[in-house]
């Protein structure tokens, strides 16, 4: 959306009072109202078109800004029509039951959510991937939680903390990669960076689902009960890890997401086929419809029907919307006159650090896509960190600590969309209990504050840039 800007910017009031009675709109109606979310948005559409108007905008040029927005959503669209197809096949063939069961053993001792959370961080650390790394382990731990009258919102909160310990601590994730690369650091340079606000906030989050996790053992019984059920469907068998074994080599040897789901889907289609679980014709009709549990245990049934593209596009049809109203942001001009007030305001390292950490929340909240939120405040403070004698790095993190991990917390956002339809839990109830994602910000914004843990430039670095 960089290119989306208009000739002329409104004043930094006017863009700063609409941002936020659009915001506010759409929080008035989830929170309060409790509409599903595609309705306040819509509805902050038709407010920008018609701000956009009175500008004597075109609506061609609005309606460019609106499909370019959506445009940038389209990686992460098709993606997830992809995963829908992954839970489905990795269903049918026993590979998401097989994780339920391994999960079933692991909630047979204490502090039941301090394990999911350990759990999913280790495996989205070795997927780098927080949106398969939900679809997966998650859904697999949602069940088990579900099963056991756990409390599904602390449960979802323990997957997105460990989930996006992942996506921001791995070198094979894609935000990591882009924060190091937009700031110009090199990779395990700012993996080690994010060290000084990861780790407390690691600790910290292990520790609190430590105490929230439920008290005594589980129901033997009951998860006897419920190991039992996954056994009489047929879905288990020694073949149903090679789905998973097969994601972690190709994420492992930076295949593509994309084609890592897609041909780890059709190896778990293939492997259901072959196994005769489902016959072909209904077993691939499993893509579009998600799978259907069928055993004598309505429970267990609830916990295997998931997945499908079809269920997806609640999804879709809202990451479009959301994006199409940041698109329309941009070519108002309302979030490029932001930037360019705040960049002219900054001269402190502390300002400079505080300022990124917020503006990164901003975005996100604004647009709602995690990449950009990225991409717009790493490009529009690189200068600033300069001028302060701050290393990049310093930048980078910041914008992990506040860029990548907030996103799962705004409702209307691409990740808030995504895990609330993967795990069943909306943002806004397992928002409390996402303790990694809260304090990553906070950590960075105290560092900000009392100026620890933050990397002057170096001498060299400084003589060399002024040679040059």
């Amino acid at each position: 959306m960089l290119h989306l800007q208009p000739k002329k910017l409104p004043g930094i009031i006017e863009s700063t009072l609409l941002l936020l009675v659009t915001i506010g709109i759409i929080s008035y109606f989830i929170i309060d109202i409790q509409t599903v979310p595609h309705i306040p948005i819509l509805i902050g559409i038709l407010i920008m078109i018609a701000y956009g108007s009175l500008k004597k905008m075109s609506f061609k040029d609005l309606q460019y800004g609106m499909t370019q927005g959506a445009q940038t959503g389209m990686g992460a669209i098709l993606l997830f029509f992809v995963i829908g197809v992954l839970i489905a096949s990795w269903m049918a063939s026993g590979t998401i039951p097989v994780l339920m069961n391994a999960g079933f053993l692991l909630a047979g001792g204490p502090w039941f959510l301090a394990i999911v959370f350990a759990v999913t961080a280790i495996v989205g650390v070795a997927l780098g991937s927080s949106f398969t790394t939900a679809a997966t382990v998650g859904v697999a731990l949602i069940g088990v939680a579900q099963s056991m009258d756990v409390s599904l919102a602390m449960t979802a909160g323990a997957i997105v903390s460990g989930a996006f310990f992942g996506d921001k601590m791995s070198p094979l994730s894609d935000t990591t990669n882009l924060a190091s690369t937009v700031v110009k650091v090199d990779l395990f340079d700012h993996i080690k960076n994010m060290a000084w606000t990861t780790i407390p906030a690691f600790v910290i989050t292990f520790v609190l689902f430590m105490i929230l996790s439920p008290n005594g053992s589980p129901d033997v019984e009951q998860l006897n009960t419920f190991q039992a059920g996954l056994s009489e469907t047929g879905l288990m068998h020694w073949s149903s890890w090679i789905p998973l074994v097969l994601l972690v080599i190709m994420t492992v040897t930076k295949r593509p997401a994309f084609l890592s789901l897609a041909i780890s889907s059709i190896v778990a289609t293939l492997i259901a086929g072959i196994r005769g679980v489902m016959e072909w014709g209904s077993l691939f009709g499993t893509w579009f419809d998600g799978f259907q549990g069928n055993s004598g245990n309505d429970i267990v049934n609830d916990l295997l029907t998931r997945g499908g593209m079809n269920g997806m596009l609640f999804t879709v049809s809202l990451v479009i919307l959301a994006l199409a109203l940041g698109g329309l942001f941009f070519v108002t001009g309302i979030i490029p006159s932001i930037l360019t007030r705040v960049q002219e305001s900054l001269k402190s390292a502390r300002s400079a650090t505080l300022s990124t950490a917020f503006t990164a929340i901003g975005i996100n909240i604004a647009i709602g896509e995690q990449y950009l939120s990225i991409l717009l405040t790493g490009e529009a403070y690189q200068d600033i960190y300069e001028k302060a004698g701050l290393a990049r790095k310093n930048l980078s993190r910041t914008l992990e600590d506040a860029g990548t991990v907030i996103n799962p917390l705004v409702p209307w956002s691409v990740c808030g969309v995504f895990l609330s339809g993967v795990l069943g839990v909306p943002v806004l109830e397992y928002l409390p209990f996402a303790f990694f994602c809260l304090l990553s910000p906070l950590l960075t914004i105290l560092f900000g504050l009392t100026g620890k843990t933050l990397t002057p430039k170096q001498a060299k670095v400084q003589a060399l840039d002024k040679a040059n």
